[in-house]
């Protein structure tokens, strides 16, 4: 009750929610996504593409460096938890040529809990947030120590398609009958270049 709650969903799962709901595969069924997680009771609803936007921004910035100050080349994306894992237990040697940046949920997370949190006036301990996505890594990458701000995760739990399929389920909300919404703002913009 006393918490901000805000939801992100990944560019995937809006493509594949529908499947589940007998929808005709491959579509967008984002107005009823956001529509429904509105009525699950989440206060925002936030695309990460915005995320995704930042992050290329960022990783674009880095690279430049790289390339300027005669940094680690090539440089790897740091996008995806699975891949960052894999290369941490399997490839320690290519850990130089990681990004240091976050992934895109990750520094949404970030975002909502320190610009968007002074802007909005609340205390970034009140705020919740949750993102929704296609892979069940990002639940290990949200509870990486080094992924958090001031002692605070930057994203509070993660939820797969399927597990949000199922709280729509147990809510009793027909996912069929909702009407279309649009994500919120200034969030809740982005190129759409990670959807494509």
């Amino acid at each position: 009750k006393n918490k901000y709650t805000i939801v992100q969903v990944a560019p995937a799962v809006r493509a594949t929610l529908g499947e589940e709901f007998n929808v005709p595969l491959g579509t967008d069924v984002t107005g009823q996504l956001v529509t429904g997680l509105r009525r699950l009771g989440f206060k925002k609803v936030f695309d990460t593409n915005f995320g995704a936007d930042l992050t290329i921004m960022e990783e674009a910035t880095e690279l430049i460096s790289r390339v300027t100050n005669g940094g680690t080349l090539p440089m790897f994306t740091s996008c995806c938890p699975g891949w960052i894992k894999y290369v941490e237990q399997n490839r320690p040697q290519v850990l130089d040529h990681i990004s240091t940046c976050k992934s895109p949920h990750e520094m949404e997370g970030a975002v909502l809990k320190t610009y968007y949190a002074k802007k909005m006036g609340i205390k970034p301990e009140d705020i919740f947030v949750v993102s929704i996505m296609p892979c069940t890594v990002k639940k290990y990458e949200s509870n990486r120590a080094e992924l958090s701000e001031e002692t605070m995760k930057d994203v509070d739990a993660v939820l797969t398609t399927r597990e949000l399929v199922r709280f729509f389920k147990i809510a009793g909300i027909d996912f069929n009958d909702l009407p279309h919404d649009s994500f919120d703002n200034p969030l809740g913009e982005s190129t759409g270049a990670a959807a494509i």
